[in-house]
């Protein structure tokens, strides 16, 4: 009996001491949040989107085939004529990162996030449709990139 005491107390006084060897780490643990200067740059991907909607139908396909993440430029597709409006939805801002494109099988290069946004479609200054949805945006090399909206 004395021997079964004796490893007893030597397994505890075994554990005791290797969770003395594990490292500490001081704070509190926190979902990765968006921070603010990402949350600017999709803001302003929007209103860049939106003030070359608002130049014409020209000026809007130019910024989105400038803004189309790079590694999908051929992805691309033939918008009908007119321009969107893209309201987005800030407070719904959220981090994205199992995302793909739909019919792709990897995650695109970035930080990709999404948010929730009611676009509306114009024709010669007449809105003639609108939706709510979602819409992704990646965040790489300081720059916001999005995908064609047939795509999203």
């Amino acid at each position: 009996m004395a021997d079964v005491v004796a490893r007893g107390a030597a397994l505890a006084a075994c554990l005791l001491a290797l969770t003395g060897c594990g490292s500490r780490v001081a704070g509190t643990p926190r979902p990765l949040q968006v921070t603010e200067l990402e949350r600017e740059l999709v803001a302003g991907y929007f209103t860049d989107l939106n003030d070359a909607g608002a130049q014409g139908d020209a000026e809007q396909r130019d910024l989105l085939r400038d803004t189309q993440h790079p590694d999908f430029v051929d992805e691309g597709c033939e918008l009908p004529s007119g321009t969107i409006r893209v309201q987005p939805t800030m407070s719904t801002l959220r981090l994205d990162p199992t995302w793909t494109p739909p019919g792709e099988d990897e995650h695109p290069r970035g930080v990709v996030l999404v948010v929730a946004v009611t676009l509306t479609v114009l024709q010669d200054g007449a809105e003639v449709g609108s939706q709510i949805g979602s819409q992704h945006v990646v965040l790489l090399n300081g720059k916001a990139y999005g995908f064609a909206p047939c795509v999203n």
